[in-house]
């Protein structure tokens, strides 16, 4: 009778169990809860306006209609926008009784244009401010992401932002789960090939 190594066995058999519970919980956890997470922020375009957020950190808004009022722009960053040139997004001060808030306020050709906005009432779409962390930073930085507001209208000598869409937020969970059972088939194979080779080497059993 051929002998099968114990503790490789189990090592291959938790393994590929917490493999398959993985694609589970991807499967029949995350894919259902994001699917209705989307689905919740199809609709939002339709729903009535809210006032945006003293702490913007919610994502079932995006896509809401929003206002808010800008006391004053403190500070203005670029980002790259492909073809369409550079967005620029000011942080707006809202008072000493909030923390502010982020406006995309338009599109310009010319990364050092200066804007002509001083702030004031803005209205537009709630969508999520860019954000830069590395792979590596985003496992370990907990931090919530930003909304921020894409505004309505641009200021003189700037083009309207893009509507942010839900085409933009990945599903990627379906994927994820078949990677983790094709992870598990992998891992059964090679581990049969390396007992099938080791019996072989090993010749017949006395």
């Amino acid at each position: 009778m051929k002998r099968v190594p114990i503790v490789a066995t189990l090592i291959v058999v938790l393994a590929v169990a917490a493999m398959i519970a993985l694609g589970c919980w991807q499967i029949f956890d995350r894919l259902p809860k994001k699917e209705a997470f989307l689905a919740q922020l199809a609709a939002n375009p339709a729903r009535p306006p809210v006032a945006f957020p003293a702490i913007p950190t919610d994502k079932s808004l995006l896509y809401r209609r929003t206002n808010a009022f800008c006391l004053e722009p403190t500070r203005w960053q670029t980002e790259g926008a492909g073809r369409f040139g550079w967005r620029f997004i000011a942080q707006c001060r809202t008072g000493a009784e909030g923390p502010g808030f982020a406006v995309e306020i338009g599109i310009s050709r010319d990364p050092n244009a200066k804007p002509l906005w001083r702030g004031g009432e803005v209205s537009g779409i709630i969508a999520l401010a860019p954000v830069h962390r590395s792979l590596i930073g985003n496992l370990f930085d907990k931090t919530p992401d930003t909304l921020m507001i894409v505004a309505d209208t641009p200021p003189p000598g700037f083009t309207r932002a893009p509507r942010p869409t839900i085409d933009s937020i990945p599903n990627n969970h379906l994927a994820y789960g078949v990677q983790w059972f094709l992870f598990a088939g992998i891992a059964l194979a090679i581990y049969a090939l390396a007992l099938r080779r080791r019996w072989r080497d090993d010749g017949p059993a006395a």
